[in-house]
């Protein structure tokens, strides 16, 4: 087998990707085929972080919309992703992948607490850690803790799973057939054309620690095992570049 590109990868993965056709909570067929999708990743020797959003359940914005206190209502949103880190996780145990759930609020029945130095030794014995709760704090997004999870478990890539876009765009192509995918951006170049890949923290954060972003359409089967591999697939986010001054 062809050793891996990356040691160490974070993927995020949104809420939404849970869904399917359904529009709301989590459909099991759904979640079957992102564990498989994750599997094959996993069995080529990489190690594998993941942060999931939790939009398929709540959004912190709703609760806001319905007169919520937006810190509480962003707490809410964070019980939402630690739920879909549990289904997630149990679904890659019947797999037969050794996982570990790790929470930035503390909920010590059911996942441990987030410790840097404890998910890197997991990630070093094979397991797949899956960190919810985003960064614990409201008014922060699950984009920006995924950055700084990244940043935190040393990762040499953020994969941005996207549904059912396969890139960066230079416009939004569901309003623009003529929009232009891009293979190849800096960070600079994301903030000079305010392309809308994640949170511009996120980015920031990812920037400032050196760790490329590869965006790249997780409803494709087997995509992420092709990163992995080392296929182009996507578009890929770096520092400054003899081949991205191109683009």
């Amino acid at each position: 087998m062809k050793a891996p590109s990356f040691k160490r990868i974070l993927l995020k993965l949104s809420g939404e990707a849970l869904v399917g056709s359904q529009g709301f909570g989590i459909d099991p067929q759904i979640v079957d085929r992102i564990a498989d999708e994750i599997a094959a990743g996993y069995r080529q020797g990489v190690q594998i972080a993941i942060v999931v959003g939790g939009g398929n359940i709540f959004r912190g914005v709703q609760g806001s919309a319905w007169g919520m206190d937006k810190a509480a209502a962003d707490y809410v949103g964070m019980l939402a992703t630690i739920m879909n880190c549990l289904i997630l996780a149990e679904v890659l145990n019947t797999k037969g992948i050794q996982t570990r759930v790790q929470t930035a609020i503390a909920m010590p029945s059911v996942a441990e607490p987030f410790i840097r130095l404890r998910a890197i030794r997991h990630l070093e014995k094979g397991r797949i850690v899956i960190f919810g709760g985003g960064t614990g704090n409201p008014h922060v997004t699950t984009d920006t803790a995924a950055a700084l999870r990244a940043a935190e478990i040393k990762a040499d890539v953020l994969l941005m799973a996207k549904n059912n876009v396969d890139g960066v765009y230079d416009d939004d192509p569901v309003k623009n057939k003529s929009a232009k995918k891009i293979d190849l951006l800096t960070f600079e170049q994301v903030r000079q054309l305010n392309l809308k890949v994640m949170d511009p923290a996120a980015v920031a954060l990812c920037e400032q620690d050196n760790i490329p972003i590869n965006v790249f359409d997780f409803a494709a089967s087997g995509s992420i095992g092709r990163i992995v591999s080392g296929e182009k697939i996507g578009t890929m986010i770096v520092a400054q570049t003899l081949e991205a001054k191109k683009v």
